[in-house]
């Protein structure tokens, strides 16, 4: 599927977040419910996503880790009704094997594993099954990630460390084809390392030989950017997904599918892609 979303969209293929969750960063509670979380999905669906991204489990800095069948749980009802509403794609945002191989069941055909194979086990799971494979940096854990993130270059420390994990992934025998990473965008960065990051999406890609993701929807960074915490992050956030777009991701995370769709269309119409 990530081969075949490079080649569909002239601009980012967008991914639509739905964090059943009670603590994630910027939604948490509001889709716990069941039904709430899969009209939300479809939503996204509706405003052109690509691929939904379902997940139980809080990531956000600080937040405690879930048993597996905790998340399992939260995730696998939404993921069937989304299903049995849609052909969308679906993906599950989780690290851990148990909940990956509930989700795949369900019709997820794509795993968001935020550890990047944490658990050496995922990377035999997707083999297996022959999905997809989104692989992430984090400095840490949830709970220390944030407490005086250091790097030399992160560029470059970010882009190895992600190389050896795809080829740790491609050893297990998933599919080079199949996989995908992403930088981690405020997982164990500070503002300069995010800006950083964002700033050479191209050489990342160019480095590991897979495409990038970018996730950076309404994280903290943005709000200190703009001096203000408290204000709406939705402007800043579409500014620098178009900026990540421009330096060659291939796919945006977003809450807002329908108007990162407007802002990328518009983009794209001014440069004659469209």
């Amino acid at each position: 599927m990530i081969a075949s979303l490079r080649h569909r969209f002239v601009t980012p293929a967008l991914m639509g977040v739905v964090n059943v969750t009670p603590d994630s960063f910027s939604d948490g509670g509001r889709f716990e419910d069941v039904a709430a979380a899969i009209a939300e999905g479809l939503r996204h669906a509706r405003e052109g996503a690509a691929i939904v991204d379902v997940g139980g489990e809080s990531t956000r800095p600080g937040s405690e880790a879930v048993p597996a069948d905790v998340e399992a749980a939260r995730v696998i009802p939404v993921l069937e009704g989304i299903r049995a509403a849609s052909d969308v794609p679906l993906s599950v945002d989780t690290s851990k094997p148990a909940v990956a191989a509930a989700a795949i069941r369900a019709g997820a055909s794509l795993v968001n594993d935020v550890t990047a194979l944490g658990d050496p086990a995922m990377a035999d799971l997707v083999a297996a099954e022959a999905v997809d494979l989104c692989l992430m940096h984090m400095l840490g854990t949830p709970r220390t990630m944030q407490d005086d993130p250091r790097y030399d270059d992160v560029v470059a420390e970010v882009a190895d460390w992600l190389c050896e994990r795809v080829e740790r992934a491609c050893d297990a025998g998933v599919a080079r084809g199949r996989v995908c990473v992403d930088p981690g965008i405020g997982f164990g960065k500070n503002v300069a390392h995010n800006l950083a990051l964002l700033a050479h999406v191209d050489a990342i890609e160019r480095r590991c030989g897979v495409p990038v993701l970018v996730g950076l929807s309404r994280k903290s960074f943005l709000g200190r950017i703009m001096g203000d915490m408290e204000r709406d992050r939705t402007a800043a956030t579409i500014a620098a997904n178009v900026e990540a777009a421009r330096r060659g991701a291939f796919m945006l995370r977003v809450h807002d599918v329908g108007l990162h769709r407007d802002a990328l269309r518009t983009v794209a119409a001014i440069g004659g892609e469209v």
